[in-house]
C-alpha cells in the first residue's frame, strides 16, 4: 500500500513538473509572439524545472527499468558471472553518486553561506539547485534496492528496455492488424 502511494507521488511529481514547463513555455511564446510582451521569470523556472525534472526523473528509470542499454556482452557469460558483474555496475553506480552528493553538499553550502538568490525571483539559490544532492541521493537508493535485489538472486543486474524487441513486437502487431491506417 505505501509502495503505491509512493510511486503515484512520483509519478504525479513528475507529471507535474513536465506539464507545468509545457503550460509556462506555452504562455511565454503565446505573450511574447502574440502580444509583444511576457513573463520576465520563465526561462530562469523552466530551466530549473527542466533540471529537477532530468534528476528526478532519473531515479524513477533506474526504478521501472526505463534507461536504453547495451548487454549483449554481458549476457554471454554464465549467470553468476553475469551476477557479479551487476553488483560491480551498480557499486560503481553508487561510488559515483556518493561523489556527486559530496560535490553538491560543497557546492549547495557555499551558496548558503554567501545568501545567492536567483537572477528574476528573490528564492535561494541553494533551494532552487538542491536537486543535485536530492536527486542523486534518490538514484543512490534506486542503486541501493537494485544491489540487494541481485544479492537476492531477484535479478542479474540492470534491466533495460529492449528497442529492439519492442520495435519487432509491434511491428508484428501492425502487421496482424492489417497495416498503419
Amino acid at each position: 500500500m505505501l509502495a503505491n502511494i509512493i510511486n503515484k507521488a512520483e509519478e504525479s511529481f513528475l507529471s507535474l513538473l513536465l506539464v507545468g514547463m509545457t503550460l509556462l513555455v506555452f504562455s511565454e511564446v503565446i505573450l511574447r509572439f502574440g502580444f509583444n510582451t511576457g513573463i520576465h521569470w520563465s526561462q530562469e523556472v523552466t530551466l530549473y524545472m527542466m533540471a529537477w525534472f532530468v534528476l528526478f526523473g532519473a531515479s524513477y528509470g533506474v526504478k521501472v527499468g526505463a534507461h536504453i542499454g547495451v548487454d549483449s556482452f554481458v549476457k554471454i557469460f554464465p549467470e553468476k558471472i553475469r551476477r557479479a558483474m551487476g553488483m560491480l555496475s551498480v557499486a560503481i553506480c553508487i561510488a559515483y553518486c556518493v561523489i556527486f552528493m559530496i560535490g553538491a553538499w560543497n557546492y549547495l553550502s557555499k551558496l548558503k553561506q554567501i545568501n545567492l538568490e536567483m537572477e528574476d525571483l528573490e528564492v535561494q539559490r541553494w533551494m532552487s539547485e538542491s536537486i543535485i544532492f536530492i536527486g542523486f541521493l534518490l538514484l543512490m537508493f534506486r542503486f541501493i534496492q537494485l544491489f540487494i535485489k541481485i544479492i537476492k538472486g531477484e535479478v542479474e543486474g540492470f534491466s533495460h528496455i529492449n528497442e529492439a524487441e519492442e520495435s519487432l513486437e509491434l511491428a508484428a502487431q501492425i502487421k496482424k492488424e492489417g497495416g498503419v491506417k
